[in-house]
């Protein structure tokens, strides 16, 4: 028998509010002034065929951040698809896709040298919560948890992702 970990049988040492990350200008940026909100946690990078998805995570931000929505941005190079620096990450997402949601400096996302967060997601959601490619998504719920992951292919604006942020948002 085969048994999967997720959610439901996780034992949560941390929650995902217990962590911090610095925002693409490089500021400490506080996980826990999030709490409550759902959070949708999307590596992102310059280069990649599915970075037209910006322009879905901008349309989901602007429909949700009112009604406790986070899109976090985290630009990652994991895949060897990000620009050189924060700044010319930064100038890209305003410039091509007028990105206003949290954006997170670039960060490694998988193996050894992975921020602590998906760490964490591994450790606490098992495989799937570790990115594949960039665009691989990780909703969180308001208790600061993962209830879900959707792999690069699923867009952010899909019947799926939708369904389950109205979901945990009401």
């Amino acid at each position: 028998m085969i048994f999967f970990k997720n959610s439901l049988s996780a034992s949560y040492d941390k929650l995902f509010y217990d962590f911090k990350i610095n925002d693409i200008s490089g500021n400490e940026l506080d996980l826990n002034n999030y709490r409550n909100k759902v959070i949708l946690l999307v590596n992102t990078a310059s280069y990649c065929g599915f970075t037209k998805q910006y322009d879905d995570l901008q349309n989901l931000w602007d429909k949700y951040k009112n009604k406790n929505l986070i899109v976090l941005g985290v630009p990652s190079n994991s895949f060897n698809q990000e620009m050189k620096t924060n700044d010319e990450v930064k100038e890209f997402c305003e410039f091509n896709f007028k990105i206003n949601f949290p954006i997170t400096e670039i960060t490694n996302v998988k193996g050894d040298n992975a921020h602590d967060i998906y760490k964490w997601a591994s450790k606490n959601y098992g495989n799937s919560a570790v990115p594949k490619w960039n665009f691989h998504k990780i909703l969180i719920n308001k208790s600061g948890v993962i209830v879900n992951t959707y792999s690069s292919f699923t867009n952010p604006m899909s019947k799926k992702i939708i369904n389950k942020i109205e979901e945990l948002i009401n």
